[in-house]
């Protein structure tokens, strides 16, 4: 019952978050494929991943996982349910003084299993004026630990507007979600000049990137 539950309110989500925000998927420089990726992208709500999953094609969307904070998504039982049983999210503990297990090593674990993953570099969301908080270590080390998956960009444009902090009626606004050209670590790039490249990789996606 409870997998039939998960699958019914994956639909709905599903179902909901195309009708408010009629969002669109853009493939820019990268297809659709069935290659293994991590898809790193701008953080400014916490449906961010519902639509990267929601334009991913059917059967990419559920080989996806994304990673999610986990004093978040166990807060409660309704979100208990959304972060594992319909999203099947690998939950990260972001406080290193209580966290009991090592974060590259869940999303490795989930990678080796066969998962691609959504990931948020910034570490939290972005609430400032900035187009991207300063990109935390993260991503860097699990590109170091599965160095063949490739890691893709996703600017996602107009969330933040469509569900401002604070608010619980969502403003129906069109979405885009563009994927980019995938990247990798360079053989001898420091952490720096990765995380750089990373950033501006993700930042030349962005409407304002592309409006200049």
């Amino acid at each position: 019952m409870r997998e039939i539950g998960a699958g019914l309110a994956g639909a709905f989500i599903l179902f909901s978050a195309r009708f408010i925000t009629a969002v669109r998927g853009r493939w820019d420089g990268i297809a659709p494929t069935d290659e293994q990726r991590v898809y790193f992208a701008n953080h400014a709500s916490h449906g961010d991943f519902v639509l990267i999953w929601t334009v991913l094609p059917r059967r990419l969307r559920f080989a996806t996982r994304p990673v999610a904070g986990s004093d978040y998504w166990l807060k409660s039982g309704l979100r208990r349910f959304i972060g594992r049983d319909v999203f099947n999210a690998v939950l990260i503990d972001r406080d290193p003084a209580t966290r009991t297990s090592d974060p590259i090593v869940q999303m490795s674990d989930a990678l080796d299993a066969g998962a691609s993953l959504i990931v948020f570099p910034e570490g939290t969301r972005n609430t400032t004026e900035a187009p991207l908080l300063p990109f935390k270590s993260g991503l860097f080390h699990l590109a170091q630990a599965r160095p063949n998956v490739a890691l893709v960009p996703v600017w996602i444009d107009n969330l933040n507007r469509v569900m401002p902090k604070g608010e619980f009626v969502p403003v129906p606004l069109v979405c885009t979600v563009t994927f980019g050209a995938a990247l990798s670590v360079a053989e001898g790039e420091t952490k720096q000049d990765f995380l750089a490249r990373a950033e501006a990789a993700l930042l030349a996606l962005s409407p304002k990137a592309n409006a200049s």
